[in-house]
């Protein structure tokens, strides 16, 4: 279930980027939220209407609205300019930035060993991102931006779990619409039919990616099923590659593995932790 929802992720993203040389981040994200609201109704009826309206910590819950939103903006104008794989493996740095404000923020504890691996993480995106080369451009920050918001949606996620799944899932889905609406007649396409299936396939597609790795670690400890995420970087270099012909930069292999160790390392010594059980969308 993991392994086919991280490849949904994929698939997901590899349209995205296909979509973004036509469509601004703002349309393409005011489309995909609309499709995802239809995959939701069937969850969102198994609850009630104060389910939904009953928040637990109201601002923590609009502030995690609020990082998830700009972080798939981010995330679409990023792909525009960059190779996938490049952008994926500065989000796959997602559970390094968690591990790192996890004491102060969840009041978890880090061992020593984890701060290495921190540590080895950090250095593995300075590398990628070559300060003072032209890597250092613009969208490659936009991507550190998008991964930074995605790791402390992860935390905030952590903060509320006691909120059901679907209720942080309807909200995070009607910021992205809201935000969506409000960016989209800013460099307005009027899609074709093709266009306007694959737009709203972006919906459906993340939505039942995001139920396949909900389900996975609910059928097998999250320390199990987690590392396989790290498999988005492998479909994001073979799609971008068969799609788009991108070459990835000998750099970015050599800091995309990098991080990769060190993502392992920090989720093999959380013991089971569910904040790198998140897939970048």
């Amino acid at each position: 279930m993991m392994f086919f929802g991280d490849f949904m992720f994929a698939v997901n993203d590899i349209m995205g980027k296909w979509l973004a040389g036509s469509f601004s981040a703002g349309q393409i994200v005011l489309m995909r939220s609309l499709a995802a609201l239809v995959v939701l109704v069937p969850m969102l009826l198994k609850g009630t209407v104060p389910d939904l309206v009953r928040l637990e910590r109201p601002g923590l819950q609009m502030s995690r609205v609020g990082l998830a939103t700009a972080e798939i903006v981010f995330f679409y104008m990023a792909i525009r300019f960059l190779p996938l794989a490049d952008v994926m493996t500065f989000y796959l740095a997602g559970p390094i930035y968690v591990a790192a404000v996890s004491p102060w923020l969840l009041g978890e504890r880090v061992s020593g060993r984890q701060w290495l691996a921190i540590a080895i993480g950090f250095a593995g995106v300075v590398f990628v991102l070559r300060p003072g080369s032209d890597s250092l451009s613009w969208p490659a920050l936009i991507s550190i931006a998008g991964s930074l918001c995605y790791a402390m949606m992860v935390v905030q996620s952590r903060q509320l779990r006691g909120t059901p799944d679907r209720v942080l899932v309807f909200w995070q889905t009607i910021g992205a619409l809201i935000v969506g609406a409000i960016l989209a007649p800013f460099g307005w396409v009027s899609p074709s039919l093709a266009d306007l299936a694959m737009l709203s396939a972006l919906g459906v597609i993340s939505m039942t990616a995001h139920l396949c790795i909900a389900r996975s670690v609910k059928l097998a400890p999250a320390a199990v099923v987690a590392p396989i995420q790290y498999s988005l970087l492998l479909w994001a270099i073979l799609f971008g590659w068969l799609v788009f012909g991108d070459r990835p930069h000998p750099s970015m292999l050599v800091g995309a593995a990098v991080i990769v160790a060190a993502g392992l390392m920090v989720v093999r010594g959380r013991g089971g932790s569910d904040t790198a059980t998140e897939a970048p969308d």
